[in-house]
């Protein structure tokens, strides 16, 4: 087996007298991450902020009145593992990626009894938690 290329992004896998094209990406999921073909964490970022949206989402609906403290292990336990999975979750680069992210813990400050007319900071501080 041989790799070749032609000048053009073509690339060609040749073996024994018989040419197989290589077809081009756009995303590429390898060991749970997403890789774009530009090297930009947008997909892996949604990814996961789907995930923990729904993890989110089950979390509202599985109980009618959450504490301080509750909120505090479930979303450290369920919610923010899939924030952190390789996410450059301390340092995103867009703009929409770290809203994309926010939107979540957000969403998840709010589900405290009486916290929901809270301003954001407010409440990230009254948790313990940062933004």
């Amino acid at each position: 087996m041989k790799l070749g290329a032609v000048d053009n992004g073509q690339y060609f896998l040749h073996d024994n007298n018989k040419q197989t094209e290589l077809l081009c990406c756009d995303n590429e999921k390898d060991l749970g991450v997403w890789i774009s073909k530009d090297l930009k964490w947008t997909k892996q970022c949604n990814t996961a902020a789907n995930k923990a949206m729904s993890v989110l989402g089950m979390i509202k609906r599985s109980f009618s009145h959450i504490c301080i403290e509750s909120l505090k292990i479930l979303y450290n336990t369920y919610v923010r593992p899939h924030l952190e999975y390789c996410v450059q979750i301390w340092n995103p680069y867009p703009k929409k990626d770290i809203e994309c992210i926010e939107k979540i813990q957000r969403r998840a400050t709010k589900l405290v009894h009486g916290f929901d007319k809270m301003p954001y900071e407010q409440r990230l501080k009254a948790l313990g938690l940062y933004s």
